[in-house]
């Protein structure tokens, strides 16, 4: 199998679908993903909290370990490293490599606004110190938050990052094919979006993008279907068909033995 650093310089697109529970990550791996990455609003919506504000901490380290054991390179979603301190970010990504983390997502931004690129890079600088294998995306927030939104400033702060030792860059938000295209001309590591509105995975590759995460779409859409199913049989009709339980039950078995895929 291609290590998870291969699988950014392939010469097709990486789609990364993310998992909030065992029980999406074992579909994922199912479907024949090579890679699952965890959505941090999954984790904490699953617990009844908003997004942000570091609370996902310790369920993310849960959901590590159980996905760890599977077949697949995992990657996780870990906020902005749940601390202001690099040593402490660093011991945290360090644990997650401990469990066999393929990669971390850090983002530039905290309680809602962007910080001193310096500040994260000192971050970025200290996770590759201690887990010099560990694969960084750095994520910069300016389109995704509203914050100095443009190419430019995306473009310096990115730079700022690869040079504390990024292995990737995810630009969340960015939605204009010129922009993307500007993005990744002048970034000179793998570009991650998210899964765009109105371009295919493939049109994003044609633009330079390399990685293309789900995010927390399926989360959000595996909600909206169980509202759809509980409708469908409270007015009469008959609701999508669905994975059999005992297909489900098998692969939860097959995983707490060690076998799953």
């Amino acid at each position: 199998m291609a290590t998870f650093r291969e699988l950014h310089r392939g010469n097709a697109p990486r789609l990364l679908p993310n998992a909030w529970d065992a029980g999406s990550a074992l579909a994922f791996a199912a479907a024949g993903y090579p890679a699952v990455g965890t959505t941090s609003f999954g984790i904490a919506a699953s617990a009844g909290l908003p997004d942000g504000g570091r609370t996902g901490k310790a369920a993310t380290a849960a959901l590590a370990a159980q996905l760890c054991r599977l077949a697949v390179h995992i990657t996780v979603d870990s906020e902005d490293g749940y601390s202001d301190d690099p040593a402490e970010v660093a011991d945290f990504v360090a644990e997650l490599a401990a469990l066999g983390v393929a990669g971390v997502n850090l983002e530039d931004i905290t309680d809602g606004h962007l910080v001193a690129p310096a500040a994260f890079a000192a971050k970025i600088a200290a996770v590759k110190r201690r887990s010099p294998d560990m694969f960084v995306n750095a994520r910069v927030d300016n389109f995704w938050f509203g914050e100095q939104a443009a190419v430019d400033v995306v473009l310096r702060r990115a730079r700022a990052y690869a040079d504390a030792g990024a292995d990737g860059i995810f630009v969340p938000g960015g939605a204009d094919p010129e922009d993307i295209r500007g993005l990744t001309a002048g970034i000179g590591l793998p570009v991650n979006l998210l899964a765009h509105p109105s371009l295919s995975v493939s049109e994003l590759w044609e633009l330079g993008v390399r990685r293309v995460s789900s995010g927390s779409l399926p989360y959000r859409a595996s909600v909206d279907a169980a509202v759809n199913v509980a409708n469908a049989l409270r007015d009469g009709k008959q609701p999508l068909a669905a994975t059999s339980y005992r297909e489900m039950q098998a692969r939860l078995e097959a995983h707490v033995a060690g076998n799953a895929p």
